[in-house]
Order: structure tokens, then C-alpha cells, then sequence
């Protein structure tokens, strides 16, 4: 089976390591299972517009970065007025990331047990009230909220790019882009309003807990799709066998895990190291915000581009490269060149996060298979990515400078470059 021409270039499947047996039902019945429930859910996808899908999608998008993206321009702030240690400052910025790992990983089976559009209306309830919940201020609730959150966040974004390979498998590649763009645009609002409102409201606890408001709207918009619709990973669906050995299909996590983490680190460090440099919160939070929103035009671009040959691995190289060139920049370069460094930071990180959802997508058959796959790879990515920003808190804490920090950023950024060569080659999952 090869991805539709429409999406890109095929990717045949690979007749090689990518393959392992598995036990019970032949390769070949599991796989017409595959074929067979994707007919039935196309069938049930039928049911609302593709336009009402794509908006719904996009704002549902948008909320799964604020979360994440609002906390690091007022930590200096929320430090201060709760009185946190540096190592609980470390476990706000960690415990979410680790929670999109956690709590990614059971996504299919949600599902699988209360349909794909009823499970993301709940868990962007549950999202909304984790960050209402940072509203009271104190640590626990802090601590609460973010974990909260996270682990709506991990949930709902295992759960779209299923989404997309069952309602728009002739526009992969556009639609991935339109939903990473979507993704890169919440965090870039968040990183760049939050100290605006804070001074709007007059305190930091009302800026955090505002971003419960877009939540809940989304939530309302989304609501229509729960009527009527199929999961994406239903019942009746082939179960599937053989993802966790597969070697393809950890080379998809990995670099999913690794460009995570660097992304994380500046989410989480960037405005405190930029700060450091000179910088006041205002100004570090919208270069930050600038750079975060050249992610949402990278994020367009990346997957339009990825997939207009049979191999993604350059464009995922590239991507990285200009990652950590940028991250050099912004920490080592003349203050009067941070915005140029910014720009490419952004390309750069918005362009590898869109080449990692889209290559679940383009190794996966079927949406059934792209659900599991998706949830390994976000939820041991997300695992993998939490120990991000916490190891940069404990560097940043052990030298007093970013130095340390900065290797780090290299050192990841180059492993991660390996195994998006890896995954870019052109083949294909078959379990």
C-alpha cells in the first residue's frame, strides 16, 4: 500500500528491516482488517463537511501550545511571588512535557472506547480546567494545573494526525502543515501576550489562567463532530501488532522525542537565557514570540516541501541544522543580531516538528496504524522530551551560566539530526 499521490510521492513499503512478523492473524488478514475498517470510518467521516473538520481541527490546534508557551515570560514573576525553589521552576516546565508522554501512550485506546471526537471534547475540557486551575497560584495548584494540562495536551495531539490520515488522506501534506501552523500560532500568541496581559490584569495568576478561555471555545466548536461520528481506532479495527519492534518505527520516535526536547529547552529557557543577556521580560518574551511565529509559516512550508520527493531525510537534516545554528546564535551572537538567530530558530524548529507529524502519517498505512504509531512516538518522545528543559534547569543551576546548556542543545540536536536521516528514508511501516 503507498501513500496517495495527491499527499506526495509514494513511499512503497520497505522489503527490508523495517518489517517483523507478528504472531496470531497473518500480516496479510491484519492488514485487510486495516483496509476494512478504514472503509467504514471514511464511511462515518462522511458525515460532517470536510471545512467543518479543517476549522474544528485548526481550533483545537491552537490551544494545545499555550499551556506550555505562557509560563516562561512571567517566571521570573511566578518565582518570586510563590516563592519557588529553582528545582520546583524545573518541575513546571518538566512535568507537562512528561505528562504529554504519559498520558499520550493510552490515547488509542480512549478512542477505541469512547470514539476519537467524543474523547478530544472531554480532554479539552479537562485541558481548559488544568489551566484555569494555575489561576490560584500558589505551587500545588501550579503543579497540578500543569500536569493537568499536559496530559490533556498529550492525549489530543496523539489523537489528530489519526484525524487527518482518515478524513484527509488526499491533502496529508497540506493539512499536517495547516495543523502544525495551527500549533506553532498558539505558542507564538501565548509567549507573546502573556506579559501584555499580565500588566492588563495586574497580575500573573489572572494571565495564566486566561488561557482556559480559548480552550473552552474550542471545545464548544468541536462538540458538533461528536454526534454521529466513528472512531478512528474502532471496535471492529485489526489490533496492532508489532510497532514497539519495529525498527522504523523507533527511528520516527526518536527524532520526534529529540526535536521535542530542543523545543521544549527554548519554551522553557529561552526568554530566562535571553533575560540573562540583557534583555527585559517584555522584549525576551516577544523574541520569543517572534520566533515561535515564524514557526507557524515553517510549519506550513516543511511538509509541502518534504513531501515532493520520496525521502523526507534532508529536509529533516536541514530543519535541524538551522535549529541549532539559530540557538547558537540567539545565545552567543551580538545582542543587535538576536532577531536574525530568532528567525532561524524558528524555521528551523517549526520545520522539524512538521517533518516528524508528517512522517507518522506517511509511514502509516492506515489511520488505525497512524493512531498507534503516533501514540508511540509522542508518548515516548514526550517522555524523552521532558528531561529537556529539567536538565537545563539543573545545568543552569550547577554552572550559573548557559554554557553547559548550550553543548547540551548541540549534542541533542545532532542525534536528533541522525535519526530524522534515518526516518526520512522512503519506506513504509508493515507489521
Amino acid at each position: 500500500m503507498s501513500i496517495d499521490s495527491a499527499a506526495g510521492p509514494s513511499v512503497r513499503p520497505s522489503t527490508g528491516g523495517a518489517s517483523v512478523g507478528s504472531s496470531g492473524d497473518g500480516p496479510a488478514a491484519i492488514r485487510a482488517g486495516h483496509e476494512r475498517v478504514e472503509d467504514a470510518r471514511t464511511d462515518g467521516a462522511k458525515l460532517h463537511h470536510p471545512l467543518l473538520v479543517a476549522v474544528c481541527l485548526v481550533l483545537v490546534a491552537l490551544n494545545l501550545r499555550p499551556a506550555l508557551s505562557s509560563l516562561a515570560p512571567v517566571m521570573g514573576d511566578v518565582v518570586r511571588d510563590a516563592g519557588l525553589t529553582s528545582g520546583q521552576a524545573g518541575l513546571l516546565t518538566t512535568s507537562p512535557v512528561l505528562c504529554l508522554g504519559l498520558f499520550g501512550v493510552i490515547a488509542p485506546r480512549l478512542a477505541q472506547r469512547f470514539g476519537t471526537e467524543r474523547t478530544i471534547f472531554v480532554v479539552l475540557l479537562m485541558l481548559g480546567a488544568g489551566v484555569a486551575l494555575r489561576g490560584v497560584g500558589n505551587f500545588a495548584a501550579l503543579f497540578a494545573g500543569a500536569t493537568l494540562a499536559g496530559a490533556g495536551i498529550g492525549i489530543i495531539g496523539v489523537l489528530l494526525p489519526a484525524v487527518v490520515k482518515r478524513d484527509f488522506p488526499r491533502k496529508i501534506s497540506l493539512m499536517m502543515g495547516v495543523y502544525t501552523m495551527a500549533l506553532c500560532a498558539g505558542a507564538a500568541t501565548a509567549a507573546g501576550a502573556t506579559v501584555p496581559l499580565e500588566r492588563a490584569f495586574g497580575q500573573w495568576t489572572a494571565a495564566l489562567a486566561f488561557w482556559a478561555v480559548p480552550a473552552v471555545v474550542a471545545a464548544l466548536a468541536w462538540l458538533p463532530l461528536t454526534r454521529g461520528r466513528q472512531s478512528a481506532a474502532g471496535p471492529g479495527g485489526a489490533p496492532v501488532r508489532g510497532l514497539w519492534r519495529n525498527g522504523l518505527a523507533w527511528q520516527i520516535t526518536l527524532f520526534m522525542g529529540l526535536q521535542s526536547a530542543l523545543a521544549y529547552i527554548v519554551l522553557g529557557w529561552m526568554a530566562p537565557m535571553l533575560r540573562d543577556r540583557g534583555f527585559d521580560p517584555t522584549t525576551a518574551g516577544l523574541i520569543v514570540s517572534g520566533s515561535v511565529l515564524v514557526q507557524v509559516a515553517a510549519a506550513l512550508v516543511a511538509p509541502l516541501l518534504a513531501t515532493r520527493t520520496p525521502s523526507q531525510s534532508l529536509v529533516a537534516v536541514s530543519m535541524l541544522g538551522c535549529s541549532l545554528v539559530g540557538m547558537v546564535g540567539c545565545l552567543y551572537a551580538p545582542l543587535g543580531t538576536i532577531a536574525l538567530w530568532a528567525v532561524i530558530l524558528g524555521i528551523g524548529q517549526g520545520g522539524a516538528f512538521a517533518v516528524a507529524l508528517t512522517l507518522i502519517v506517511l509511514r502509516s498505512p492506515d489511520s488505525l496504524t497512524a493512531s498507534h504509531l503516533s501514540g508511540m512516538s509522542q508518548s515516548v518522545g514526550y517522555t524523552l522530551a521532558s528531561a529537556g528543559p529539567f536538565a537545563v534547569g539543573l545545568l543552569h543551576g550547577w554552572s550559573g551560566d548557559w554554557h553547559a546548556s548550550a553543548l547540551l542543545f548541540v549534542i541533542v540536536g545532532v542525534v536528533a539530526a541522525f535519526f530524522g536521516f534515518l526516518a526520512g528514508r522512503p519506506r513504509q511501516l508493515r507489521l
